[in-house]
């Protein structure tokens, strides 16, 4: 059966080994981009390759043109999955130590590009770690595959679309961001303050239990649910500050049946690349 939004650690744990799945290690930090590449080395689950934010998952920022973290060219991408070993065939896993925003950027590319079998490691490395699974320190090298993207560009919105769905009632936009960055309060990633109007606040923490696993689906149906009231996912656009913890409410609001929504890739950071595009503050 494959896995298409979450994975426990014990089902991981029984199918790690197998030739036809990879596992990517995401982790990563805003603060110190080198610290996920060095806990990589220190040990990580066996068989695991590294996925850096900066440069794998996300193309070079431009300063006053792009958010901080841009989509990779497809072409790029490709290439690098393939170098991955990563083919049709293969289950991927992807997991964090953050509790899974970095590991959902991968899962949303992949689904981007039209790769099903990828899903979240839920509980990430803290949970595998204290299950006492096995780690390993080995650099690994996988045999490259050829990947054949099968792109779905509609799961994609940019700032034009997103202004336009300002004066459409029935496109919502969620707002991943902590609800302090979303009322404009303690913003110290980018240079403006506040969030796109009407969007609505949806911390990607509040998907997670105080043990930092995604909540049961029936929890996040519900949470989605208020936030939404009737509107579909297909009809709902969510942002963050550069694209990376957004994936994780899609993430959430896919496996709680509620469907695929769209991504302001480019998000808050570049939103405020144009100083004619609307700001609000307060909650």
């Amino acid at each position: 059966m494959p896995y298409t939004t979450l994975i426990s650690i014990a089902d991981l744990a029984r199918h790690f080994e197998h030739p036809d799945w990879r596992i990517i290690d995401c982790r990563f930090d805003l603060a110190d981009t080198t610290r996920g590449r060095t806990a990589y080395r220190a040990a990580h689950i066996p068989g695991a390759v590294y996925a850096h934010l900066d440069e794998d998952l996300s193309a070079p920022m431009i300063p006053g043109k792009t958010g901080r973290h841009p989509l990779p060219a497809q072409s790029d991408l490709v290439a690098t999955l393939s170098h991955w070993g990563i083919d049709g065939r293969v289950q991927v896993v992807a997991y964090d130590d953050s509790g899974g925003p970095f590991a959902a950027r991968l899962w949303w590319l992949l689904r981007w590009l039209g790769h099903e079998h990828v899903a979240v490691l839920d509980g990430g490395w803290r949970h595998w770690v204290a299950a006492r699974l096995p780690v390993c320190d080995a650099q690994c090298a996988p045999v490259a595959r050829s990947f054949t993207p099968q792109p779905r560009p509609y799961l994609a919105v940019d700032a034009d679309d997103v202004l336009r769905a300002l004066d459409d009632p029935a496109i919502k936009l969620l707002d991943a961001r902590a609800a302090d960055r979303y009322r404009g309060e303690n913003e110290t990633l980018d240079p403006k303050a506040g969030h796109i109007p009407g969007a609505l606040s949806a911390p990607f923490m509040g998907n997670l239990d105080s043990a930092g696993r995604f909540l049961d689906q029936e929890s996040l149906r519900a949470r989605y649910r208020a936030l939404l009231g009737a509107t579909t996912a297909a009809n709902t656009i969510a942002y963050c500050g550069s694209g990376v913890t957004a994936a994780h409410d899609i993430l959430a609001m896919l496996h709680a049946g509620l469907g695929d929504a769209r991504l302001y890739a480019g998000s808050w950071s570049h939103w405020i690349t144009d100083p004619a595009r609307p700001i609000e503050t307060g909650g």
